[in-house]
């Protein structure tokens, strides 16, 4: 090209890039006073535009045909500025498509808490339509690069004729990606599962972190992140604990021992709940719910709370205070165990209360060889 094309393309390209600039500061300074779609804007689109803008300006001032001195060099020239112009207005939409979704997701933010499960399940559903529209936009992109391409004209027209077997082929090699795909799908607008969602998977406690068409990042209590499949949350139970709401109840089980003042230490319970910070007010409770087999009574304290990081806290602090409060209080209520020996006088009485009992001796104060008969009792040789 002659050095005047040269100067042409660069006046087209510094105008463009201008035309960007001006767009810019408009939007940081002036449209972003009034409008929430300006930040995003900026954040997500600024080097896609000027990208953009670069390519247009070049593919306006690039000479035709007949004014390039070398038209040999024309077509592969043109199609190379065909691919660039594909790739910056992909790069472009997609920016603008994320800063849509970004002005949508930051006003559901304001009320994002565990008990707004409405507005948590609109943040799932945008996000998954976005990575819809993403993947839909990149696909698109991609082919339309690879039909620019001659052979790949060719080989897309045999594939359509070929379309039927092509389809079951590639369903059932893709059966899995697929199943993902439409489980992720029903999650997001079943309302099953929700950006942070507090889940029980495999014994433990999470939020939801992410969810995409085909994953979901469960961020544990200790900061792991577990990547699971969708498919597996559509196909096994699971624990949602802020499906309908975040509020939950908690418990403290412990033992004492028979002697132990259950009154006393219902009032202790009650006591420490109603000043805990953490108790949301609904409902607390002491009751003994069970003698085990070693003879040792098993209280349960219940209490209810706003969310599950005021669960755990409280019913530790309470587990704590119960265990310091019956050691010092009442060191009769600890656990104990009973072990009765008996002595030889002792034999008439014990024999008298449990007749049936294989250990049960005859009447006579000193024992008899012998060995045991049909009632238990040692016969005399």
């Amino acid at each position: 090209m002659s050095f005047t094309q040269w100067i042409w393309i660069g006046t087209a390209v510094l105008i463009a890039v201008l035309v960007i600039m001006v767009a810019h500061w408009l939007l940081t300074h002036q449209l972003s006073k009034v409008s929430p779609l300006a930040g995003p804007l900026v954040r997500h689109c600024r080097f896609s535009a000027y990208a953009a803008a670069s390519v247009i300006g070049v593919n306006i001032a690039l000479p035709n045909r007949q004014e390039m001195p070398d038209r040999a060099l024309y077509p592969v020239i043109d199609h190379f500025m065909t691919i660039l112009m594909i790739g910056a207005m992909t790069w472009f939409a997609l920016g603008a498509a994320y800063a849509v979704t970004d002005t949508v997701l930051d006003r559901l933010a304001y009320k994002s808490d565990d008990d707004n499960h409405h507005s948590r399940r609109l943040q799932t559903q945008v996000r998954l339509l976005r990575r819809i529209v993403a993947s839909i936009i990149g696909v698109i992109a991609v082919a339309a690069i690879l039909f620019t391409f001659p052979a790949v004209q060719g080989l897309g027209a045999g594939l359509l004729a070929s379309a039927g077997l092509l389809s079951v082929v590639a369903g059932i090699a893709a059966q899995s990606t697929l199943g993902n795909i439409f489980a992720g799908l029903q999650l997001a607008f079943s309302n099953a599962l929700r950006i942070n969602d507090v889940i029980v998977f495999q014994g433990e406690w999470g939020r939801v972190e992410e969810l995409s068409l085909t994953m979901v990042t469960i961020r544990m209590w200790d900061e792991r992140r577990l990547v699971v499949p969708v498919s597996y949350f559509a196909t096994t139970p699971f624990e949602n604990w802020t499906k309908h709401g975040a509020s939950i109840t908690g418990w403290v089980l412990f033992q004492v021992d028979w002697e132990a003042p259950i009154g006393e230490i219902r009032e202790e319970v009650g006591d420490y709940v109603a000043h805990h910070p953490l108790w949301d007010g609904r409902r607390w409770s002491l009751q003994a719910t069970d003698i085990l087999d070693d003879g040792i009574v098993q209280l349960r304290a219940v209490v209810t709370t706003a969310d599950s990081d005021a669960r755990w806290d409280l019913c530790c602090d309470l587990r704590e205070h119960l265990i310091t409060y019956i050691q010092q209080n009442m060191p009769q209520a600890l656990p104990r165990r009973r072990t009765e020996f008996l002595m030889a006088d002792d034999q008439d009485s014990y024999a008298a209360v449990f007749p049936g009992s294989a250990v049960r001796r005859s009447a006579s104060r000193w024992p008899r060889a012998g060995s045991p008969g049909p009632d238990g009792s040692l016969a005399a040789t």
